[in-house]
């Protein structure tokens, strides 16, 4: 993940300075797409692991969380 963010902010620094090139662009957009889809992802997967409990100790997780965490664990 550190090398595509280097890359991201390399294809960047192009930009600003008014060097990047169509060819790069594209790459570009295509960088931060997989950067996103990586970030979304790992969001994912911690939610998967939350368990939401109130005051009382009482397991408060959304019905959605707990299928989505019983579909992990097949």
């Amino acid at each position: 993940m550190e090398k595509l963010i280097k890359r991201i902010n390399e294809l960047a620094k192009l930009k600003k300075e008014g060097k990047l090139t169509p060819e790069l662009e594209d790459e570009q957009n295509m960088l931060r797409q997989e950067y996103i889809n990586k970030y979304k992802k790992n969001l994912e997967d911690q939610l998967k692991t939350l368990k939401i409990v109130d005051d009382k100790g009482n397991d408060i997780t959304p019905e959605k969380l707990k299928e989505l965490k019983k579909q992990k664990n097949k």
